[in-house]
């Protein structure tokens, strides 16, 4: 009984590590925490893709939803605030910062304002790490919340990649965002939006074709 439990239980979790990373296949597997993947030298692009949301569940149940851990390669998330065209005068907010690459990349380099979002803990630790680490205290900031609550009305860019479900159910805060902000995205799209822009290019850190879509707003209205 004990030995069928256990197998019981070993299945169960198998199945909730594939829920969890269903946007990504197959890209890099779920990071479970730690600090695999550390910040590059001094005048390298940083970037990161994570993120964790309460969404509402059925029968007024809570349901879940994970995103999982992985990395943008460094050169990929140089080309994202390039075609968002990042000034020192953008507040950029970061969804699903996990480690704070991007929003310390755009501190750094830019010298703007920028906020990154996250619900795992590890990921909000290890950022605040990074922006101390890298001198941005000043300009930057991680806050460990649900980014489905996220007031987006202060931001004029948003850095994403949330996958396809994530992205689709940020929409409607996404529509809050002022004329001229703009929106960019590696991988993903946004529901049935046409974006203004698709840039593909080959990273050469993970040998892997990307797709970065960009969009200015007023986000235009669903193809359907």
């Amino acid at each position: 009984m004990r030995m069928t439990a256990a197998i019981a239980v070993a299945c169960l979790f198998s199945l909730a590590l594939a829920g969890c990373a269903r946007d990504r296949a197959p890209r890099p597997s779920l990071s479970l925490g730690g600090e695999q993947d550390t910040l590059p030298a001094e005048n390298s692009a940083l970037g990161v893709a994570s993120g964790t949301s309460e969404t509402p569940g059925h029968a007024g149940q809570a349901q879940v939803l994970f995103v999982a851990y992985v990395p943008t390669p460094p050169d990929v998330v140089d080309r994202m605030l390039r075609m968002a065209k990042v000034t020192r005068d953008d507040v950029l907010y970061d969804l699903g910062c996990g480690d704070g690459r991007i929003v310390v990349t755009a501190a750094r380099r830019y010298g703007c304002r920028a906020v990154g979002y996250d619900l795992d803990h590890l990921r909000v630790q290890e950022a605040r790490r990074n922006v101390q680490k890298h001198g941005v205290t000043h300009l930057a900031t991680i806050e460990l919340k649900d980014v489905l609550n996220v007031d987006l009305r202060k931001a004029s860019v948003i850095a994403l990649y949330m996958g396809t479900e994530m992205n689709a159910r940020l929409i409607p805060q996404l529509r809050t965002l002022a004329p001229g902000s703009r929106i960019v995205s590696h991988d993903f799209g946004l529901g049935d939006i046409p974006p203004d822009k698709v840039v593909e290019m080959s990273s050469r850190h993970d040998d892997r074709r990307h797709k970065i879509y960009l969009w200015n707003c007023p986000l235009p209205a669903a193809t359907r």
